[in-house]
């Protein structure tokens, strides 16, 4: 008998898309309403993919036929250890930025409160979606949902936003074609689109020059979803004129979702065996690590503190698509596997998120965007600086935080395999991120107001941001310090074993 957390997968997405329709017509006669539906449906929802992770722990693998239809001929929502992981890093970064939106919005966007919302709660559904599905054209369908809804939702500001929107949609539509491409050449090979079923029929064909055509338009596709270096052009702009949620959004969880997709097509189409007959994952390691160095060169050179987090987060794909690529040659490690990559895209949530939203109190507070106007800031803003140090010193490596056992597992793993290369890039990254980083916290807590006054407010008085606001920020930031102790204190986490088990990778304790 099927249990009833089996059908919550398309509950999550249904009342997702439902919620978006009962706000823009509710909205209609009271947008205040709006955020109290948008908070309930997202709390709705995290409640939910806690209860599908225990599930998939105690139970195994959860797979709904949707209208009874039997795959390959129905379509199939599919949730492993993996995305059950990823549904809870995005559902818990997606509820964060929905408290802190109901005081913000109205600054960023006002008179616009019902679009947000209604924008916000479609993107978080094309998310879900694209996480959830087990059919891969289903997966370029949400992709599409959730990537219309990220341009409307840059754009929203107006003036240069449009600009940023507009370059984003058309590198994000060139990426979507690829992807779209790469399924169509798959479809041609196989006849049929169900991810198990593609895993079972490609094996034949893993030397016919159409597959790996269709996998390398998933990797140059992704690559500029994902914003990955030299494809990254979009997202400078695009986070820095985004709405503070969108932009937490975007760099904590939107171009990890399409990090899940590569690991997803990667491992569970094309799985190990043809992996190893390409030289691919290689490739990927060297171009991660010109990510690295690109992005944190480019930080410094940022006055902007939104473009130069977008650039960080430039870094950061370096980060995680190094330990991706890592993960198939430090496969006898404890270091090895998919564990630095998971762990990277869950810590670069926390951090970024945490990052982007106290960019935005800043703005929302005094309407700072340049580094340079921060002197003093901290007199005035304590809670909201202090959280942005914490998650700063993460983003640098700074133990016990998240981003220090991000870099240690990938340094261990990179020292399994020998590269000292990428040990020095890892470390020469660190101080490269105490640069940009450091020139905030100087200014903020070194560097006083010109003529003793200040430009952010009167007398020298706090002026910290609403409760609503800030109880996210020094949520995350906490988390930052929290999950480094859980992770450096080696706690038993089951569902990355579990992961690395389904993909015969790493080596489990």
């Amino acid at each position: 008998m099927t249990s009833f957390v089996e059908h919550l997968p398309i509950l999550i997405i249904a009342i997702s898309l439902f919620s978006a329709l009962t706000i823009l017509v509710v909205g209609w006669f009271n947008n205040r309403s709006c955020i109290f539906i948008f908070w309930l449906t997202l709390l709705a929802q995290f409640i939910m993919s806690l209860f599908i992770l225990n599930h998939v722990l105690a139970y195994g693998p959860i797979h709904y036929w949707l209208g009874g239809w039997k795959p390959p001929w129905g379509i199939e929502l599919v949730v492993d250890s993996l995305n059950a992981y990823i549904l809870i890093i995005l559902l818990f970064l997606s509820l964060a930025c929905a408290i802190y939106s109901k005081s913000n919005i109205e600054h960023e966007l006002p008179g616009k409160r019902v679009s947000f919302y209604t924008l916000f709660q479609l993107l978080i559904a094309g998310l879900c979606g694209v996480t959830l599905t087990g059919d891969i054209f289903n997966m370029f369908v949400f992709i599409e949902i959730f990537s219309i809804s990220a341009y409307a939702l840059i754009a929203a500001r107006g003036k240069i936003a449009l600009k940023a929107s507009f370059t984003y949609l058309i590198l994000g539509s060139i990426g979507t074609c690829f992807f779209l491409l790469g399924i169509g050449f798959l479809y041609s090979i196989t006849g049929s689109l169900n991810l198990h079923d593609l895993s079972i029929l490609l094996p034949p064909f893993y030397d016919n020059k159409v597959v790996k055509a269709a996998f390398v338009f998933f990797i140059v596709g992704l690559s500029i979803k994902m914003a990955l270096f030299p494809f990254h052009t979009w997202l400078p702009d695009a986070h820095a004129f985004a709405p503070a949620e969108i932009s937490a959004m975007l760099s904590g969880i939107m171009i990890e979702i399409s990090t899940y997709v590569f690991i997803r097509v990667s491992f569970s189409v094309f799985t190990l065996e043809f992996l190893k007959l390409l030289p691919v994952f290689d490739i990927l390691c060297w171009v991660a690590v010109a990510a690295i160095l690109m992005g944190s060169v480019m930080a410094i050179t940022q006055v902007n503190l939104k473009r130069m987090l977008a650039y960080s987060s430039v870094a950061n794909m370096g980060y995680i698509m190094l330990a991706v690529g890592l993960s198939l040659s430090a496969v006898e490690s404890p270091w090895g596997g998919l564990n630095p990559a998971l762990m990277h895209i869950a810590n670069h949530a926390l951090m970024k998120g945490c990052l982007f939203l106290a960019a935005g109190a800043f703005i929302y507070k005094a309407n700072l965007w340049n580094i340079t106007e921060f002197r003093g800031l901290a007199k005035k803003m304590p809670y909201t600086c202090a959280a942005f140090v914490i998650a700063a010193i993460s983003m640098i490596g700074i133990p016990p935080s998240v981003g220090f056992v991000s870099k240690l597992y990938i340094i261990m793993a990179s020292i399994e395999i020998k590269n000292y290369f990428f040990v020095a890039v890892l470390l020469i990254s660190s101080l490269l991120n105490l640069a940009y980083f450091w020139r905030v916290i100087e200014t903020m807590y070194m560097k006083h107001e010109e003529g003793g006054r200040s430009s952010h407010g009167s007398h020298g008085t706090s002026e910290e941001i609403p409760l609503g606001m800030l109880i996210p920020i020094l949520l995350l930031s906490s988390l930052c310090i929290v999950m480094g102790i859980v992770w450096l204190g080696k706690v038993p986490i089951p569902v990355l074993d579990q992961v690395n088990l389904m993909f015969g990778l790493g080596k489990v304790p």
